[in-house]
C-alpha cells in the first residue's frame, strides 16, 4: 500500500513491508543512510522503490555487523561493498581471536578453580599481543646473557631465538603454561638463578674452545648415555664411572656435578617443559639422560 497513490511509502509501510520496526527505520533516516523523497501533507516521511531497495541493503549490511558508519560510505559509493567486506572480515578475525581466547582462560579457570585475582591474572597474560609476549622473553634473554661475553656463540644464538608462539586457538593447557611461563620470566629469582646456570657453565669455556661446543657435549652425552640407561644400567653401577671419564675426562666430579646442575634444576627443566606447550612443540628430549648422569656424578663426587 502506497501513501495516497502517490507511489511512495511511509515508514509505517517500510515497517510491515520489510519486517523491521518502525523505530529501527526511523534511527537510520535519522542517522542519514536512509534519506526520504519527500514528506506527506501530514508531514510522514516518504520514501520511492529506491529507497526500499536501500533500506534492504542498509539490513544485510548492519546483520553482517558493519557500523552505520560504513554502511554510509558504501551508499555513497565513497567505499565497494567488496572493501567494506574486506576490513570487516579483518575486524571479525580478530573479535574470533580474542573470543578463543577468552574459551580458553574461561574453561581453566573452570577446571582450576582459580581465584578472581588469578583469573585477571590469566587473562590478562592471554590476551597480551604476540610481540609483547616475545619482548617477555627478549627481556628475559638479554638480562641473563647481559656481561657474559664468554657464552659459547652459539648457545647465545638459540637463547635469542627462543620464540613465544601461543597460538590464535590456545588450548586451557596452553593458557595455564603460559601464564606459568610468564610468572616465571618476569621472577627476578628466576633471571638470577638462569644467569647464574648461564655464567657457571661459561666459566668452563676456554678461549681456544671451538663454538657450539655446548651444543655437541649435549649431543654426545645423549649418544653415551642413552643405550646405558635403555638397558636400565643404574648411575651408580660401574660402568657408569667409565661413561663419566667418556664424557669429562679426569675433571673434578664436584665440579662437574655443580655446572651440570646448575643448568639441568628442576625450575630450569620445568621453565623448558612450559615452552614445549606454549609453542605445541614435543618436550624437551632427553631430560631423563642428563638427569642419569647428574645422579652418576653425585654417586663420583662422594665416593
Amino acid at each position: 500500500m502506497t501513501d495516497h497513490g502517490t507511489g511512495l511509502f511511509t515508514i509505517g509501510e517500510l515497517a510491515r513491508s520489510s519486517g523491521l520496526s518502525v523505530r529501527t527505520i526511523r534511527y537510520w533516516s535519522d542517522e542519514g543512510v536512509l534519506d526520504p523523497v519527500g514528506r506527506s501533507a501530514g508531514g510522514y516521511r516518504l520514501y520511492d522503490a529506491e529507497g526500499a531497495a536501500r533500506l534492504e541493503l542498509i539490513r544485510t549490511l548492519r546483520e553482517l555487523g558493519l557500523g552505520l558508519d560504513a554502511v554510509r560510505d558504501v551508499l555513497a559509493g565513497e567505499r565497494t561493498v567488496a572493501e567494506v567486506a574486506a576490513t570487516h572480515v579483518a575486524a571479525i578475525d580478530v573479535q574470533i581471536r580474542s573470543l578463543k581466547v577468552i574459551r580458553a582462560v574461561l574453561a581453566s579457570v573452570a577446571r582450576r578453580g582459580s581465584t578472581a585475582e588469578e583469573t585477571r591474572l590469566m587473562h590478562r597474560l592471554a590476551k597480551l599481543s604476540a610481540a609483547e609476549r616475545q619482548r617477555i622473553m627478549e627481556e628475559f634473554v638479554a638480562e641473563t646473557l647481559h656481561g657474559l661475553p664468554e657464552v659459547d656463540p652459539d648457545i647465545q644464538e638459540r637463547m635469542r631465538r627462543t620464540a613465544v608462539e601461543l597460538s590464535d586457538d590456545p588450548t586451557p593447557e596452553q593458557v595455564d603454561a603460559w601464564v606459568e611461563l610468564a610468572e616465571m620470566l618476569e621472577d627476578p629469582s628466576f633471571r638470577a638463578q638462569m644467569r647464574r646456570a648461564v655464567e657457571y657453565n661459561a666459566g668452563a669455556r676456554t678461549a681456544s674452545s671451538p663454538p657450539g661446543e655446548a651444543v655437541w657435549f649435549a649431543k654426545r652425552l645423549v649418544e653415551r648415555v642413552a643405550p646405558l640407561r635403555e638397558r636400565g644400567l643404574a648411575p651408580d653401577a660401574p660402568e657408569a664411572g667409565q661413561a663419566l671419564r667418556d664424557l669429562f675426562g679426569d675433571a673434578d666430579r664436584a665440579d662437574v656435578l655443580a655446572r651440570m646442575t646448575a643448568g639441568f634444576d628442576e625450575r630450569v627443566a620445568r621453565y623448558r617443559e612450559l615452552l614445549s606447550i606454549v609453542n605445541r612443540r614435543p618436550a624437551p628430549p632427553h631430560a631423563e639422560d642428563f638427569a642419569w648422569v647428574v645422579s652418576a656424578l653425585r654417586v663420583a663426587a662422594a665416593g
